[in-house]
């Protein structure tokens, strides 16, 4: 039996597009979650993220499958092209899994976020601020604003 196709969101904005898969949920720190069997969480970053890191060099998980996982503790880490930053839960529960073929293949992670690039598995419940796809386009909306610098008071510069 072959899984229906998915539907996807078009976002563009400024210089930057993507399309957002629906069946997921979606952090306000650019993660989505992808529910592969009742209560198994799949957990990767958003082509946004990817876009603000860059290429992967590497990668670490600071946890083992079967330890618990807190909403917000730090996982790991992502060292990338332009940033280097911290892997955090996005959900509560138990660890399950990293996902071996980062460590195969790096270019994965650029070259297809919402599928192949999942970045570790997790039993257990979501965040309870991610949103739907529709959500995240607000979402994504605010961070390019502040990156563009649309966020400041007026006169402010």
């Amino acid at each position: 039996m072959q899984n229906p196709p998915v539907c996807r969101i078009p976002y563009r904005r400024s210089r930057f597009s993507t399309q957002l898969p629906t069946d997921r949920r979606y952090t306000p720190s650019h993660y989505w979650l992808l529910e592969v069997e009742p209560g198994v969480w799949r957990v990767g970053f958003t082509r946004f993220a990817t876009r603000m890191l860059g290429d992967l060099v590497e990668h670490g998980f600071e946890v083992k499958p079967g330890e618990p996982l807190e909403l917000g503790q730090t996982i790991g880490w992502v060292e990338a092209f332009k940033a280097i930053t911290d892997l955090y839960g996005v959900g509560t529960g138990t660890f399950q899994r990293a996902n071996a073929l980062l460590e195969q293949d790096p270019a994965t992670f650029d070259q297809d976020p919402y599928g192949a690039a999942w970045l570790y598995e997790f039993r257990g419940a979501p965040d309870p601020s991610a949103v739907d796809a529709q959500g995240y386009t607000a979402l994504l909306d605010l961070a390019i604003d502040k990156i563009q610098g649309k966020d400041r008071p007026a006169g402010d510069k």
